[in-house]
């Protein structure tokens, strides 16, 4: 049954002062794959600590909705089983002698790595075994983290997000660092993650990201929703070059769009 993962009415995100998210009103269901796209400064990055509870709507007025999965308040851990998180700020926590498959492990305890309170079961090392030979990085698991390309270490921290099969994976910024090689296969690997029936939301500033199962967009720009709407509509030249606040031509192959130069 569908239901909706974010659900936001009124909502507005001080910084100081100033609204880094202004006035936001939107609805993403977790039986939809959606992109957020919007140049530095938006307000995407702090959406993204919005929907993952990091922080909380500076404004809860009887007109005020913030909402995920239809509740106004979560336990991380209850929220963690849902929603599977990948952000470059994660990436950058796992700087300590720890492999891979130790890091997905690590998934089942929402923490950043194994600790002695850890138990873990012959079911989590099976299941962290599958997932990591569905995204085909086997071969690295005993490999030490932090001694992988940026490209296998995205890869490994996704398998981490998937462990607890959380109904949307949450990706920030997904290719940052990635040559454009090691992008292409993480590109492949999302499209296998679509098509094992997992809901991807995809937050860039680069259209090259947006693999062709993303049929919803939301636009962000100067901290509120520019535009929203399904690829046909709005995920075009004209569109983006108002959004970017340039000339943005796009070539498109195999459903993917590049900026031409």
């Amino acid at each position: 049954m569908k239901t909706n993962f974010v659900e936001l009415k009124n909502v507005s995100v001080m910084r100081g002062e100033r609204k880094i998210l202004n006035d936001i009103n939107l609805t993403i269901s977790d039986n939809e794959n959606a992109a957020l796209i919007g140049p530095n400064g938006s307000g995407k990055s702090t959406f993204i600590k919005l929907i993952t509870a990091k922080i909380y709507s500076s404004y809860t007025g009887e007109d005020t909705v913030c909402r995920l999965f239809g509740n106004d308040r979560w336990n991380v851990a209850d929220l963690r089983s849902k929603l599977g998180i990948v952000t470059n700020e994660l990436q950058y926590d796992f700087h300590n002698d720890i492999t891979g498959f130790e890091a997905v492990l690590s998934g089942f305890f929402s923490s950043i790595g194994l600790f002695k309170n850890h138990t873990v079961t012959k079911e989590m090392e099976e299941k962290a075994d599958g997932i990591i030979n569905f995204l085909e990085v086997a071969h690295l698991s005993a490999k030490k983290l932090e001694t992988m390309s940026s490209g296998e270490a995205r890869r490994f921290l996704i398998a981490r997000a998937l462990v607890n099969d959380p109904k949307v994976l949450v990706l920030d910024e997904p290719s940052n660092s990635l040559d454009i090689a090691s992008a292409m296969k993480f590109h492949a690997v999302l499209r296998k993650i679509a098509a094992s029936g997992a809901k991807i939301v995809m937050v860039t500033h680069l259209v090259s990201d947006i693999i062709p199962e993303i049929d919803r967009f939301i636009y962000f720009k100067d901290g509120k929703i520019f535009a929203d709407g399904v690829r046909k509509d709005i995920f075009n030249e004209k569109k983006l070059s108002e959004l970017f606040e340039m000339d943005v031509r796009l070539r498109e192959k195999d459903g993917f769009c590049w900026l031409n130069g």
